[in-house]
């Protein structure tokens, strides 16, 4: 059973200052071999892929993350943006000289992941999505106001309660559940809103409907995932993409990778088998 509230012990701690952050990473497995990053969701922390981590560094190099304002990674510095976290991620390849990565994001980090590709697509080797949306995607009047109409409701909502909710809603088994919550905690009410923010302005009206990935992607989301609109969006996405894979994780929420880790590392495993090598 993965526990979720323990780092990996075949994981070394790094720290990079950027941006008035201390952004810190964890790196494992055969220094030779090609590199897998996985960037967590909104409020998790780098703990959310223990299980993928335990599965692929004997035969992958893998390298999580806290992504800024998240876990380790406090305070959150000079601001918080999609585009300052994937340049962030980027610095993080440059200092352990990495030119290419595979990439899986969940929810905000799959966001993350597709601005990596948008500002270095060279430096993306494929991409794999668990539980988020295209940016590419030109979304309604109607979607971004009940996205944004969430920031004066959090603003509001009582931040121990809120955050109880958040878990019960990101995951089905309640061994997850208590992981969000702890993970959630360790951020200030103040940070959440910054976060929050950030996904508010993650959709436009205008998308970018030529813009199309020129590398291998998987994407999957969890059986049970209620948020947003990615049940709708995610298999009309892969429809899209000629170099698309298209799963949906039995017995899971939002945290998919969490909630069932065999299904999702089985996905995966293929997915790299035929891709990566």
């Amino acid at each position: 059973m993965t526990h979720f509230d323990e780092t990996p012990a075949l994981l070394t701690e790094h720290i990079l200052r950027r941006e008035g952050c201390d952004i810190h990473y964890w790196l494992g497995g055969p220094a030779e071999r090609p590199l897998l990053v996985f960037m967590h969701g909104a409020t998790m922390d780098h703990r959310m892929f223990t299980a993928q981590v335990e599965a692929f560094a004997a035969d992958y190099r893998v390298l999580t993350w806290d992504a800024r304002g998240h876990g380790r990674s406090r305070p959150i510095g000079s601001g918080f943006s999609l585009e300052l976290c994937a340049a962030d991620m980027l610095a993080i390849l440059d200092e352990i000289g990495v030119e290419q990565a595979v990439l899986c994001g969940q929810s905000l980090g799959g966001y993350i992941a597709q601005h990596i590709y948008r500002l270095a697509p060279q430096r993306v080797r494929a991409l794999m999505i668990i539980g988020s949306t295209p940016l590419a995607k030109a979304y309604s009047r109607l979607e971004i106001w009940t996205l944004k109409a969430t920031m004066p409701l959090f603003k509001l909502w009582p931040y121990g309660h809120l955050t109880k909710v958040v878990a019960r809603n990101t995951a089905v088994t309640p061994a997850v559940q208590a992981y969000a919550l702890e993970a959630s905690r360790q951020i200030s009410h103040k940070d959440f809103l910054t976060i929050w923010q950030a996904v508010t302005l993650a959709i436009d009206e205008k998308g970018d409907p030529d813009w199309r990935f020129d590398v291998p992607l998987l994407l999957v989301h969890g059986q049970h995932d209620q948020t947003g609109t990615i049940k709708r969006d995610m298999p009309l996405w892969a429809e899209m993409e000629k170099a698309a894979e298209f799963h949906i994780i039995p017995d899971a929420g939002h945290n998919a990778n969490q909630d069932n880790t065999a299904v999702t590392n089985q996905h995966i495993q293929s997915f790299l088998r035929k891709h990566i090598g």
